[in-house]
């Protein structure tokens, strides 16, 4: 379980490998992220509100599922990798077949290559219903205002990429009230339809489709979905 210094795998400043059975090895893994992601407090109202930089349920069902999903044939380890831009669940092994990762996003069959650990992880409260994890993933990042995580086959194992934005204070002061306003409710909701916009803004769908494309070739959002399900997320 490495943390690096900076954005890319060159120099480490901490590293742990965990023994133990898996269930105490889900756990350490997990203590060893809360180390090394800073946690935020801000007052609301009277209450104050603390907030990790990750949401850690999004973590450990990843961190569970690439225990679940192992190949325990292959002479490697589940890794955490920690850098400042971003976190990365290293499982071990490829995807069961025919799972791919497009199928992953979708509704599917789940596929347990170790029947008697997701069993246990089960009966013991780890995993909820089958086949619904990575939808969890993703629905807790995009309710916590992060990107969806990617999700890549590298090397023959499944990677989980938890990422945080990089739009940095200066470029937020260069865009104008209203493209900080719809940023701000990305950040928060993850994503805004136009109509949205049109409602947030309170200006006409022309404006709002104007200050949207603004922030699109800013390299700041994209267009994400189709049809009547097109909708706005942040790069």
């Amino acid at each position: 379980m490495p943390r690096f210094k900076g954005i890319e795998p060159l120099e480490f400043i901490d590293m742990k490998v965990f023994r133990g059975n898996i269930i105490d090895q889900r756990e350490d893994a997990l203590e060893f992220v809360k180390e090394h992601i800073k946690l935020q407090a801000k007052i609301i109202g009277t209450q104050r509100v603390e907030k990790w930089e990750y949401p850690l349920e999004a973590i450990r069902e990843a961190i569970t599922n690439a225990i679940v999903h192992r190949d325990y044939e292959i002479q490697s380890n589940v890794q955490i990798r920690i850098f400042d831009d971003k976190l990365e669940v290293w499982g071990v092994g490829p995807l069961p077949k025919p799972l791919t990762v497009e199928d992953l996003k979708k509704k599917h069959k789940s596929i347990l290559r170790n029947p008697l650990i997701g069993k246990s992880f089960f009966l013991i409260k780890f995993i909820e219903e089958r086949g619904t994890g990575i939808n969890r993933i993703i629905k807790s990042c995009l309710e916590y205002g992060l990107p969806e995580p990617l999700f890549e086959e590298i090397s023959g194992s499944l990677v989980v990429t938890f990422r945080k934005y990089k739009i940095s204070e200066e470029i937020m002061r260069e865009l104008s009230e209203e493209e900080r306003t719809i940023v701000e409710f990305i950040k928060e909701k993850g994503q805004i339809s136009r109509q949205k916009c049109v409602s947030l803004l309170n200006v006409s769908p022309t404006t709002a489709f104007r200050y949207l494309k603004s922030l699109e070739k800013k390299n700041i959002i994209k267009r994400a979905g189709r049809g009547k399900n097109i909708h706005y997320i942040l790069l």
